[in-house]
């Protein structure tokens, strides 16, 4: 177990252990998951087949974090240099309106909640799905392997079982009132009406068969298909938007990633209207010009000048961060080193500033998150969620299927950014990243949390190129986020150092843990990868090293070859 030792007395221990191999390296947020990508690559698949194995088997086995019937995004490196985003958020339906839900208040923290709660819970939440097609459409293009060659893993898990993880066992129990509101998810989640216990074996039999059937006909089942039909049609009667129509025209989005550079350090990121990739380039050109380094990890100095640029960035967020498809989102202008070099002055060293920016606190933490990189160069980095614990917390009958209650992102007040509008994506604090060094391959990263997604992966950055960490401690280190109302400061911080922060002004929240579980690959100069994850989840490196025999060689010499022909 290593661990972080500064002057500023900011030691912590590394929980966790790294894996390093040399032909693969899957870090998802369970073991399972991570199984199922090494499998595939053990297949000769590669590291998009294995990102897609990954996602259907954390369907199964993270029931309440993602699903089929949700959205995410991936950003995607191949080989040969080619770098894309195939975003799959959901989309408002057509038959969902700026004013389909009654706002029960116009001021926060109750802004975002609406009459009967049709905006979170059951099929009134319930938006238009992006992630299958989306994985679909990425295995197609980039992968190897078909699609029941991905699926069978979650297929196997479904049908056979597995137990239930002390996680999972205690996202049960923290919504098991919402889940008793539905009959067929509380048949699943509470028989005799408890709460799965840990070490439970849950058997997903009817989600099995759903799966197979996608296995054998494609998303199109799902978009247009006959799975579509039963499942828009449950939904229609159960007063959800969604109709068949919108399945079978929902679309996704091949986007440009955003680029920076940091300390000579390419990131690049995800587009709006994923929000990670814009503000983190925009809070590393705001640190570019401070000896961050000299300062050291975990000093009042640094702490502060991190929370100053947070701040900015989530001011920035509220105004202009949403579907570009329906607002315009200045990102040139948001990114560049001249707007930074504008806005660097408001951080003063000496004194908190007053900035407040009300974003949609609403965005749920609980989500999942893939990385994963083979031997060849491929790279995903993969955020996929179905927004709060359990979606919509109602399953459809019949098919296993949990949809998300992504409806609940879009402000249900007219006339603002991220208002409800047909067709409208919702926005995310999705922040997968990748890192290049003269032009190859350094980190890719990623993790869920909501918006404090973005705040993670900025100083998972500053910890790798201005502290020198090592993978694993960057991905373990105390974190800290602030979006000008409180500075939430993990509790890893000395309290001595949380006093000099609120000697300059700022009103500090301790608390446990800042965002998620961290999955992170580090690509080393001798071709080697190192997977770590981070102790805020069930994250788990797995790494496929050695490889095939070396050609013509047997197990002995066979002493009659050639002689019997004599």
């Amino acid at each position: 177990m290593t661990g972080w030792r500064t002057r500023a007395g900011t030691d912590f221990a590394c929980e966790k252990t790294p894996v390093t191999a040399a032909r693969g390296m899957a870090v998802t947020n369970h073991p399972l998951a991570s199984a199922a990508a090494v499998e595939m690559l053990a297949m000769g698949g590669n590291a998009i087949d294995a990102s897609i194995a990954a996602l259907f088997a954390l369907t199964v086995v993270e029931p309440m974090m993602v699903g089929i019937y949700g959205g995410g995004t991936a950003l995607i490196r191949l080989a040969d240099g080619r770098e894309t985003i195939i975003d799959g958020l959901a989309t408002a339906p057509a038959g969902a309106k700026p004013d389909s839900y009654t706002p029960i208040s116009d001021s926060w923290p109750t802004y975002m909640e609406t009459e009967g709660r049709r905006n979170r819970v059951g099929a009134s939440a319930v938006p238009v799905p992006g992630n299958l097609k989306a994985w679909c459409e990425a295995l197609e293009r980039f992968g190897n392997l078909t699609l029941d060659q991905v699926m069978e893993p979650a297929i196997r898990h479904a049908a056979r079982g597995f137990r239930v993880t002390p996680y999972l066992a205690a996202c049960i129990a923290e919504t098991a009132e919402d889940l008793a509101l539905d009959e067929t998810i509380a048949a699943m989640f509470l028989p005799g009406g408890k709460p799965l216990p840990e070490g439970a074996l849950l058997v997903q039999a009817d989600y099995a068969e759903t799966l197979r059937a996608i296995a054998q006909h494609g998303p199109g089942h799902l978009y247009g298909g006959a799975l579509g039909e039963k499942v828009a049609g449950y939904l229609r009667s159960a007063g959800s938007y969604v109709s068949l129509d919108d399945l079978k025209h929902y679309s996704t989005v091949e986007r440009t990633p955003v680029r920076t550079n940091y300390r000579g350090v390419d990131i690049v990121g995800v587009a709006p209207p994923c929000t990670g990739g814009v503000h983190i380039a925009q809070m590393l050109n705001l640190l570019e010009a401070f000896d961050v380094r000299a300062m050291g990890f975990g000093t009042a100095e640094t702490m502060h000048l991190m929370l100053e640029a947070l701040k900015i960035a989530a001011v920035d967020r509220r105004a202009t961060t949403a579907d570009p498809a329906f607002v315009d989102v200045p990102v040139e202008r948001l990114i560049s080193k001249t707007y930074a070099d504008l806005r660097r002055p408001e951080i003063r060293p000496d004194r908190a500033s007053a900035y407040e920016a009300r974003i949609l606190e609403v965005e749920s933490a609980n989500t999942t998150h893939v990385t994963i990189a083979d031997g060849d160069g491929n790279i995903v980095t993969s955020t996929q969620t179905l927004n709060s614990l359990f979606g919509a917390r109602i399953m459809v009958p019949g098919t296993g299927i949990i949809p998300t209650n992504y409806m609940y992102l879009f402000d249900p007040h007219p006339g603002n950014a991220l208002s409800l509008e047909p067709g409208k994506r919702i926005t995310s604090g999705i922040s997968a990243t990748i890192g290049l060094r003269q032009g190859k391959p350094y980190f890719a990263v990623g993790l869920p949390g909501a918006h404090r997604i973005p705040s993670a992966v900025f100083q998972f950055i500053v910890n790798m190129v201005d502290h020198g960490m090592s993978l694993q401690e960057a991905v373990e280190a105390p974190r800290l986020f602030s979006w000008g109302q409180e500075a939430e400061i993990e509790e890893g911080f000395p309290e001595t150092v949380r006093d000099k922060i609120v000697a300059l002004g700022h009103k500090v929240l301790p608390t446990g843990h800042v965002a998620g579980g961290m999955g992170a690959i580090q690509f080393n100069p001798d071709g080697s990868l190192t997977g770590a994850s981070c102790w805020r989840a069930d994250g788990t490196p797995m790494g496929v090293g050695g490889g095939l025999a070396r050609r013509q060689t047997s197990f002995w010499a066979d002493p009659t070859r050639g002689r019997l022909a004599r």
